[in-house]
Order: C-alpha cells, then sequence, then structure tokens
C-alpha cells in the first residue's frame, strides 16, 4: 500500500512529537556528547508555528490514516549576490520515517513528493545535513543524487 503525502496540520503535532523523539534516539546514541536523552527539537508550540508557515513547509506520509514518515523543509532564496548565482533553495530540515515502517518505501515516497513540490514551487536546488555517523541516511540521500557539499567538523575544548 502507497502511503499518502500531504502537508502537515495542526492535529498532527503530537505524532511528529513522537517521530522527533525516534530522531533525537538516533542522534543521541550516535553523539552522545551532544544530544540530551529523549530531548527534542520542538515542542508543540513550535511545531504549531511551523506548520503555520509557508517558508517552512512540512510533509507527512500516512498509512491507514496514521502519519508514518515527515520531511519538515525550510525555503531560502538567494538573489543578486556578489559571489552566488541567484537561487531557490528547500532545505530538508529534518527527515524521518517511523522505525517501524523503515523499508517499506516510505521514505522514496516522501522524497519524490516533496521534489516535484518543490519544483512546482520555484525551487531550483534541495539540500540537507546529515549526521557522519548515520550511515543508512547517506546513502538514502546519494540515492537520490545528493552529494557532499562540505564537511562541519567540531572539537570539545573543555574535555
Amino acid at each position: 500500500m502507497k502511503p499518502i503525502v500531504r502537508r502537515a496540520c495542526p492535529n498532527d503535532t503530537e505524532r511528529l512529537l513522537d517521530l522527533l523523539l525516534q530522531v533525537e534516539d538516533v542522534h543521541q546514541k550516535g553523539r552522545p556528547d551532544l544530544f540530551r536523552v529523549h530531548g527534542t527539537k520542538f515542542t508543540i508550540p513550535e511545531l504549531l508555528e511551523i506548520i503555520a508557515d509557508d517558508t517552512r513547509p512540512v510533509f507527512v506520509a500516512e498509512l491507514d490514516s496514521k502519519v508514518v514518515g515527515y520531511i519538515f523543509g525550510i525555503i531560502t532564496e538567494t538573489k543578486d549576490s556578489t559571489m552566488l548565482f541567484d537561487m531557490k533553495t528547500i532545505h530538508l530540515e529534518d527527515v524521518c520515517i517511523d522505525e517501524t515502517c523503515r523499508g517499506m518505501g516510505i521514505g522514496s515516497v516522501l522524497m519524490e513528493y516533496v521534489t516535484e513540490w518543490a519544483k512546482a514551487n520555484g525551487c531550483n536546488r534541495m539540500d540537507l545535513d546529515v549526521w557522519e555517523f548515520n550511515d543508512g541516511a547517506r546513502r538514502f540521500y546519494e540515492r537520490y543524487g545528493f552529494k557532499t557539499q562540505k564537511r562541519r567538523m567540531d572539537m570539545w575544548l573543555d574535555r
């Protein structure tokens, strides 16, 4: 069964929060020096604000009327830069497929939907950040043509 993809609505916030906890669990296990146990990237009030903002579209995938995945986006435009070409970018800020539904093609359906939505809304570029420890996510994004643009490195000064 193919999932239905749509824009998120306020009724989705509790489920989005559940999925955000799954993402943060992956991050906490990969970088326990940075991420808190059971931390979340957004609160419900923040989610409501994001969902209402057309420059920050959130897309959800539903199976049997249950949200099983999401993509959070941020739209930015560069115009008349002395360094960069003009571009309209959708930054994929956060992507998650419910851990019980991974491997079912839901991520592919979401990615294809967001790609077509971005094109239809004047975007000519997509980008994202992926943690170095997240091999599965890196492989998934590479299958869709994403390439490493730059590498961000860090170190602790007090440890």
